[in-house]
Parts: structure tokens; sequence; C-alpha cells
């Protein structure tokens, strides 16, 4: 008790500190977002992770009453803090403040920062406090519409000819979401979306909406720990069989490389893919967890009768309908999904198996190229894996092996350690066979898909002092296989060395370093034979945030690329912004803006860019080409019930005549985009 009496005061000294790094939290969270995000594909809906965080900023996260469960919901945390976490409350005894994060093993000045605004000390609400007045009164609803629209008129938006390829609906984007929540114990959460060029109350969207998402989610009800009516997700050892929602590969924050599976959750994202649609529900049986799961929906492809049955050619999955041949492709495929997940934990110990079969309402057929001869063929596949993870001392292990039973198999394993309380690394093997498949994963990787790969990951963190954080990763791949792009064997490397400098949650310096090598064809001048040439891609980036006063702050980037491949001219692309934020603590307006201008030789040398956007709304745009970006996202609360976002943006391309190509195309060298959202809580 002497010892716990002694850190509170201690961190009493810190109050005013931490009280002014609060003003600093937007500028830190959107650096932490964009690290998550950043190896995401382009168009990915990232609001599931936004959504997230909006929630634990409302309803923060106990750490006297977490099991580890919810810290591992954010993500950024990695296996070993959250275990130090819950070891150091089960010797200790319960938190006093959450400054007391301070003295645990593996917490440096960037994590705490990070993790402060989402963790409190408080009691919570039980079931036992459940009866119709409160589920009226405590629960918390939530109705957000947005539009959104680019005002100049592309060209798929003008062909009346019914031959051609055309945008069927008009350029509005419209969303509708409704979220109930009951103390997290009981969560309905409703999607309704439509994109821009997608038909509204026609054609194949007579009921409205393009995409309608709806689940039910209930906690607690004894041995039931989880119940998922509806669609869900779930998240399974290190995502060799199973992984729905947003996956985190390689970035700066090298300790992502282990997955924490959420195991089942609501899926509430607008991504329209890789998602299960019906009921699935968590079993606790001691040390045992049991999550029987089935699911029916039907999803995007290419079907054609052949030969009495059909035959699936192309499997979608970018969501859009927009044009015949999407419409044709929209729902075309019935995929049943039915399976069971079972862990056992026990201490710093969790072993778990998994089992799921995907069955097609047709035979999916090999694709034509020769990179696809050992794809998935025919209409029924079985996956199997057995996962564990381990924590001793400062050292957690991990890893998970695979199978689709038909055929090949996949394995990883890794290591997570802290040498020293200022130096950790981490070290990852890798092994997807060719012939290994799987509808749902996603595992970490130099490619998207799980198969014809092996790699070898190795990554360190250094903190010398509280002011400066060096974090750098190698990895070492090869394809044993054909692959897009690349008619032989090939293989390649990819390094990141970043170095920080912290004011105190002032401000943030930091330099980015990376260099990527993969091997990609050509073509001999003299011969034509498709040869392999050597890709190299070097990258520097270098960013200053800063909070000048109480109100303002701001953030400056310089990036640029070179990309060279071999036989070929050198490229090379660059770009520089500059952020302003305005955030008075009173004011009903808080607003930031950008100017920014790049140059890029070619889209080899293209740059993608985080920026602000409105709320539960996620923004990377491609810089590319030459010319400048400007946008303005602005909020203003109503009343503490109402609040209004807008964004306005725009880019400015000073040498053309015309942006876009294809359907997207438009006249003119300006591309502007305007989004307005209006969320109502009671």
């Amino acid at each position: 008790m002497k010892i716990k009496l002694y850190l509170l005061i201690w961190s009493s000294f810190l109050t005013p500190y931490y009280l002014y790094g609060q003003e600093y939290e937007q500028l830190a969270l959107d650096q932490l977002f964009e690290q998550l995000l950043e190896e995401l594909e382009e168009g990915v809906d990232a609001s599931e992770l936004s959504e997230k965080w909006g929630y634990y900023l409302k309803n923060p996260i106990d750490l006297n009453k977490t099991n580890g469960e919810e810290l591992r919901d954010l993500i950024f945390l990695s296996a070993i803090q959250v275990e130090n976490l819950l070891t150091h409350r089960k010797e200790a005894g319960d938190f006093l403040s959450v400054q007391e994060l301070q003295s645990i093993t593996g917490f440096e000045l960037s994590t705490i920062q990070n993790l402060l605004p989402f963790v409190t000390v408080n009691n919570a609400i039980h079931y036992r406090d459940f009866n119709v007045k409160n589920l009226l009164t405590k629960s918390k609803q939530e109705v957000m519409i947005r539009y959104g629209r680019i005002p100049h008129k592309a060209k798929g938006y003008a062909i009346t000819d019914t031959a051609r390829s055309r945008y069927l609906g008009d350029p509005n984007r419209y969303l509708l979401r409704y979220r109930f929540n009951y103390n997290n114990k009981i969560r309905l959460a409703v999607n309704m979306d439509k994109d821009a060029g997608e038909p509204f109350f026609k054609d194949k969207q007579q009921y409205g909406f393009d995409f309608y998402s709806a689940s039910l989610s209930i906690r607690d009800l004894g041995k039931l720990k989880h119940v998922v009516i509806g669609d869900f997700a779930l998240q399974v050892g290190q995502g060799l069989t199973m992984w729905n929602g947003l996956s985190f590969g390689k970035g700066s924050m090298i300790e992502s490389a282990a997955r924490q599976g959420a195991g089942l959750r609501s899926y509430t994202s607008l991504n329209e893919a890789n998602f299960l649609r019906g009921i699935s529900g968590t079993i606790s049986l001691g040390s045992f967890e049991l999550t029987p799961y089935v699911s029916y929906r039907h999803i995007d492809g290419k079907v054609e009768k052949r030969h009495d049955e059909w035959a699936i050619s192309t499997l979608a999955i970018s969501g859009l309908h927009r044009t015949p041949t999407e419409q044709n492709y929209r729902k075309a495929i019935g995929q049943l999904v039915y399976g069971s997940n079972i862990r056992y934990g026990k201490n710093r110990f969790k072993i778990g198996a998994n089992f799921v079969a995907t069955q097609l309402d047709g035979i999916k057929t090999l694709g034509k190229a020769p990179e696809n001869k050992f794809d998935f063929e025919g209409n029924l596949l079985r996956n199997g894996s057995l996962y564990y993870n381990y924590s001793y001392k400062s050292a957690y292990f991990f890893g998970e092996v695979a199978t689709s039973l038909d055929e090949g198999y996949a394995w990883l394993t890794g290591l997570i350690t802290s040498i020293t309380p200022k130096f950790s690394t981490v070290f990852l093997y890798r092994d997807y066979q060719k012939n290994y498949h799987s509808f749902f994963s996603q595992a970490i990787g130099e490619t998207s898909g799980t198969q014809n790969e092996k790699g070898f990951y190795s990554g360190l963190v250094y903190h010398p002092s509280r002011k400066i954080q060096w974090t750098t990763y190698v990895d070492f791949f090869k394809f044993p296989w054909l692959r897009y792009r690349a008619l032989e064997p090939s293989s390649g490397y990819d390094m990141m060395s970043q170095f920080s400098y912290i004011w105190y949650k002032k401000g943030q310096l930091s330099l980015r370093l990376r260099y990527r090598l993969r091997e990609e064809n050509t073509s001999s001048s003299k011969t034509q034979k498709v040869i392999l040439a050597e890709v190299k891609k070097y990258q520097i980036r270098l960013e200053y945030k800063y909070k000048l006063s109480s109100i303002w702050s701001i953030r400056n980037r310089i990036e640029a690329i070179q990309y060279e491949k071999e036989y070929q001219v050198k490229e090379l692309g660059w770009m520089v912004y500059q952020d302003l934020f305005y955030s008075p603590n009173q004011s009903k307006i808080t607003t930031n803006v950008r100017l920014a201008y790049f140059h890029t030789d070619s889209y080899n040398t293209r740059i993608y860019a985080f920026e602000n956007d409105v709320l539960y709304a996620s923004s990377f745009p491609l810089y590319y080409q030459k010319g400048w970006r400007i946008y303005n996202n602005m909020r203003y609360r109503i009343n503490r019930h109402v609040d209004l976002w807008t964004k306005i943006s725009a880019f400015y391309y000073p040498e053309l005549d015309q942006i876009g190509s294809g359907l997207d195309e438009i006249k003119g060298n300006i591309k502007s985009e305007l989004k307005v959202q209006l969320r109502i809580q009671f």
C-alpha cells in the first residue's frame, strides 16, 4: 500500500503535464491511425477502427475491470504490453490512478500518450441494473447521416447508349448509420450505404441503398459470453484461416506483426466483402471457450452456365455496383460458411483450434493465366488450424499452423521480447504453400493473399530515453511459384527505419527511410524473352508536428519516392504539405486545413497521405502527377446532442485539361469533393 501511495503522490506532480497533453490528443491519434492503416489497400473503409476508438473515448476502459479484451481491441498495444498490465494489477493490486501506467514494464512515453484517452479507473454498470427504464434512460443512441459528391460530371454519367458501359445511378453518395448501446452489454448497429454511380430505388436496388448491414450483440449472459445475430466478424489466431474485417501488416508499429484476435464481434464496417452473416456465440466453459458459427450470404462474382452446372470464373470484392457488368456480378453467388473455434487459456498460455467450411453455389474454376495453376477449384473448401500464444517474463511466443484439408498448408511462428526496458525485438517466420487456400485468411505477408510466400521478418524498437524512439525492421521474402507480373519464382526484401523525437506531448519530429526490392517481368528488346528485373523503391519522409498554443497546432510533411526498374529510366515523386488545426476548448467550432504540393513522374511514384475527415470516415488520397491539394474539414457543435461536419477538398492540376480515365474522366484541371455529415445523439 505504501508503494501505491508513493506512485499516486508521484503521479500528482505530472497532472498538469497530463492535462496539457490532452490538448495534444487529436494529433497523436491522427498519427497513430495513419501508422496502423498506411499498408491497407486503396479505398478500404476503416470506420470500424475509428468507430471503436470513438466508443472507448466516450466510455473509457476501466483498468481494474478489464480482462485484456478491450485493450487488445485498441490494436496499438502489443500482446506483451497487455500481459504486463494484467500482471502488474495482479501483483500490485487495483490501480489507484491511470498514471500508474508509467511504472509498468514496456510502457514507454508514446504508448502511455496514446493509451491515456481510452482508459480510466471507476465502476461499471451490470445486468442487475437492467430494466426497461434503464434501457431507455441509460442507453446511448446515435443516428448519423452523410452525403458526399464530386460536383464535376464524369464521363460515365454522360453516356446514354445502353450497349456501352456506363454508370446507372447518380453521382451522390448516401450513408445512414444507427447505433444503440446499453453499457456495452446490448449493442445494435445498422448501416445503409449507396456509393456514387449506384442506382437508388431502381434496377437491382429497388429497396433503396445498395448495401444494408445490421447486427445485434449481447454480452455476459452467464456462460454465454457473447452472441451476435446478423453481420459478424471472427478474428482467430494469426489469421491463417479466419480473419474478418481490418488487418494490419508491416509498418512502423512492428509489434502488430503478432495478431491479437478479437474472436467474435459485430461487423459494423462499410466494406462489403470479407464478413459473415448469420449467428455465432462464444460459450465459456471454465478455461475453455467454444465459438460455433454459421453464415449464409450472397457475394459478388461472375457466374456462367457450363455443362448443366454453374461455373464461377471471378470473385469480386470491390462492393461497387455502378455499371451493368457490376450489377450482373452483384450477389450472384451464394456462400455458406460454418465451423467452430475452441480455445483454452490458463494464466499466460493460450491454445486454440479452428475449423471452417465454405461452400459455394457453383464451381469455382481456375483462371487461364499461368500463375493461377494452383488456385482453388471446386465448390467446397475446408480449413483447419491450430494456434497458440504464450508469454514468459519479457518474452511472447505466438504461431499458427493451418491446412486446406484437401491440399496445402501454411504456418507461421514468432517471438516478441524485451531484452531490456529500452530495447524490444520481433522475429517472425512464415511459409505459405502455393496450393494453400482460404477465403478468409489475412495473415502478415508481402502480398494480400496467404499463398505462395515464404519470409522472415525481424524488427526492433529502441528507447534510449523518454524523448527518443528508434524503430526499424527488415523483411526477406520469396515467392516459390509464379505470381502476377512475375512469370518466374521471385524474391525481394523490405527495410524500414524511423527515428522520432518527442517534446513531452507538445510536439514530435520523425524521420523515416524505407527501401523495397522486388522482381517483376521485363521484356528484352533482342529476344522478346520474359525475364525478371529488379524493382527498387526508395522512400524518405520527414514529419513535424507541434502545438503552438492551447488553440493552434501545426503538422508538416515532406516525402519523396524514387522508383527504379532495371533497363528503364529512374522516376521520382515528391510531396510537401502544411496542416493547421484550430481547436479552442470552449468553442462550438473546430477546424483544420491543408495545403499540399506534389510532383510525381508516374503512377509508380504516387504518394498516399492520411488526411482528417468527417467523423468515422477515413481518407488517404492519391497524390499523382503535378499539382496542388487543399481541403478544409470543420465540425460545428450545434448543441450537446447534435454535431455537423463538413469537408471541402480539391485537386488542382495546372498542366492538365482532363482528369482521370475511363468512366471517371472529367473535363478541366480541377477535381473537388463535398461531404456533409449530421450526427444526433440521444
